[in-house]
């Protein structure tokens, strides 16, 4: 069954797949209720989209829909689009809104990625939001005297992890290019909850409680996060001024009030001023940023085409590589609940993986043959791998696609740990917008500027390591350079026009949820709320992680039995999706977060 199935029989699609896919709606139990103080603000179709991913059911509309983590943000959206502005207007304002209100996860100090649709000329374009590495950055920083890698988080927290933020600048960028409202009006509503405060949401109180040890660190962030040295609770009422005049700032003078003059300054000073671990981040770094358009990287998959983001992501690549793989094989005839299906994903998935080290990272820096990772030929060769055994593959190596010249890397050793958010959103114009948006890690570098937002910590997704071996690593540190991205915001096409818009955070887990997410609309016919809400199955490097409490945990014993290592475990992925259907638009906000999908 496709996307072409959906509309009216949207909600019999599980009773035809089983008691896996049956289950898929309801299998992960949400984030902890957001209490009645949480509420206040939300309009009554918010309250009510909240109800329906509860029972597990999509959000359905007409004409426009924007599915985002958190409902504050998705209603400034919405207010937008209902009002004749596009895609591009709507995303600055759930952005902004982020920014207050899920500070952990994304903001203004932080970057993004952005693919975007355009219904007037038909094009798939990406604009590179990533941030860069500041210009005195050399290959050792995140190394001790010895030239051995620095422990993650003495690398995190502090102003060394911290890159020029590219997120206002692709704000301004994408409303350069598609907007139609007036740039001012797009801050209002995070203004306003800025100056007058927001409901802290059981989700931030929870996540400031448990890095309570590392937000104490800078007297900024503390003041903030444990006002009076006490974490925030769930229904405290948190204001922002700062915030809310930085973004005065922005909305009277663009992006260029953030990247120049006291902000910029402000953000320089507080990366210098973490002194137990400072950074390099300048003045000129801020100054020169700016957002790259890149090709889209398409994938053929089933009767559709799977666009994304390209390097310096691995997500379209990676995601790309995992679907080409299994486009040679039935997963639609075996469905989700068969060990067989699951089999073939993980080691797809482990295969794609060990080409995402070897050669994946900033292809303005590190020549890549990115024609030859998504090769059918290619892909096809490495199905075969696939299709000669009925176990998990002894080991999953790197294959040898078509370059254009030599080159010898080394393996790449970088970490990402889960944090970042993803906005979907499709227009009363036609079109569409997929952006997943980062600080990285939750709470970022844990430096708070004085313009009242964190700063990245996105220098850790750079290799700690140059070299192995006299070998480079192709994502190690470099001057101006972008670290890699697992984000893989996505939109499906068909016939030249979308038909899903998906995304997700979760480090480079995100890779294999949004895979998943393709595969369980495409392949197993679930709407958006189901997919969003089935159990995740991820294998990276080997080990096949399968989402705890949800019906997907008998798997880990079949799978066991194929031949692979597993582990059971939280997967808080946070995927946000809408169908595009000739009979209208479904949306669907994953429950292990607190976002809803809201349209007309």
């Amino acid at each position: 069954m496709t996307l072409r199935a959906f509309g009216a029989t949207a909600m019999l699609i599980l009773a035809a797949h089983g008691a896996f896919a049956q289950q898929a709606a309801d299998a992960v139990a949400p984030e902890a209720a957001m209490p009645a103080a949480a509420l206040v603000g939300l309009t009554p179709e918010a309250k009510a989209s909240l109800a329906a991913k509860a029972e597990g059911r999509p959000v359905a509309a007409a004409s426009w829909m924007v599915s985002a983590a958190n409902p504050l943000a998705v209603q400034a959206g919405a207010k937008l689009l209902a009002s004749g502005g596009t895609a591009a207007d709507a995303m600055v304002a759930v952005q902004t809104v982020l920014g207050l209100v899920e500070p952990q996860s994304s903001g203004l100090g932080g970057g993004a990625f952005l693919v975007w649709y355009d219904a007037a000329t038909g094009a798939v374009t990406t604009l590179d939001g990533r941030e860069t590495a500041p210009m005195k950055a050399t290959p050792t920083l995140f190394q001790d005297d010895a030239g051995e890698p620095l422990s993650f988080y003495d690398a995190v927290v502090g102003g060394r992890s911290v890159g020029t933020p590219g997120t206002p600048a692709l704000m301004r960028a994408a409303h350069e290019r598609w907007g139609k409202k007036e740039w001012p009006g797009l801050f209002l509503d995070a203004i306003n909850l800025a100056d007058q405060g927001f409901t802290v949401s059981p989700r931030l109180a929870g996540l400031v409680a448990d890095d309570q040890e590392r937000l104490s660190r800078y007297p900024a962030t503390a003041a903030y996060f444990l006002p009076k040295g006490q974490p925030l609770k769930a229904g405290d009422k948190l204001a922002n001024p700062a915030y809310a005049r930085t973004l005065r700032g922005m909305a009277a003078g663009g992006a260029e009030a953030f990247y120049k003059g006291p902000v910029a300054q402000g953000i320089v000073d507080a990366v210098a001023g973490a002194e137990d671990n400072p950074g390099l981040l300048s003045l000129d770094d801020l100054a020169v940023y700016k957002v790259r358009e890149r090709p889209a990287v398409c994938v053929p998959y089933r009767a559709a085409e799977v666009c994304g983001m390209g390097p310096p992501s691995s997500g379209a690549l990676t995601v790309g590589q995992i679907l080409g793989m299994l486009d040679n094989f039935d997963l639609a005839t075996m469905g989700p609940s068969n060990p067989r299906a699951w089999r073939l994903i993980g080691d797809a998935s482990r295969l794609a993986f060990a080409d995402r080290g070897l050669y994946m990272a900033d292809s303005d820096f590190v020549p890549m043959p990115t024609a030859g990772l998504t090769d059918p030929e290619y892909l096809r060769g490495r199905a075969d791998l696939l299709a000669g055994t009925e176990t998990a593959l002894e080991t999953a190596e790197p294959g040898r696609p078509a370059f254009d010249h030599a080159m010898l890397w080394a393996p790449d050793e970088s970490i990402e740990l889960p944090s970042t958010s993803h906005i979907s959103i499709v227009d009363q114009y036609g079109n569409a917008l997929s952006m997943t948006t980062t600080i990285e890690n939750g709470f970022g570098s844990r430096v708070m500027a004085p313009g009242g937002f964190l700063l990245n910590n996105e220098m850790t997704d750079f290799s700690f390591r140059s070299h192995d071996d006299g070998r480079p690593i192709a994502n190690r540190v470099e001057p101006g350079k972008r670290p890699r991205s697992s984000m893989a915001p996505t939109i499906v096409m068909k016939d030249g026009a979308p038909v899903y818009v998906t995304g997700s955070p979760g480090g480079s887990r995100i890779i294999g949820y949004v895979a998943q997410n393709v595969i369980d609309v495409l392949d197993w016919g679930m709407d958006p709320q189901a997919a969003a809400a089935a159990p995740h199955l991820v294998n990276r490097f080997g080990t096949f992680d399968v989402e705890a409490g949800t019906p997907a945990e008998p798997m880990a014993e079949a799978l066991a039995g194929l031949g692979f290592e597993t582990e059971t475990r939280e997967l808080n992925s946070g995927i946000h999706a809408i169908a595009i259907t000739p009979e209208g638009l479904l949306g669907g906000a994953d429950p292990r977060r607190e976002g809803i999908a809201l349209g007309k």
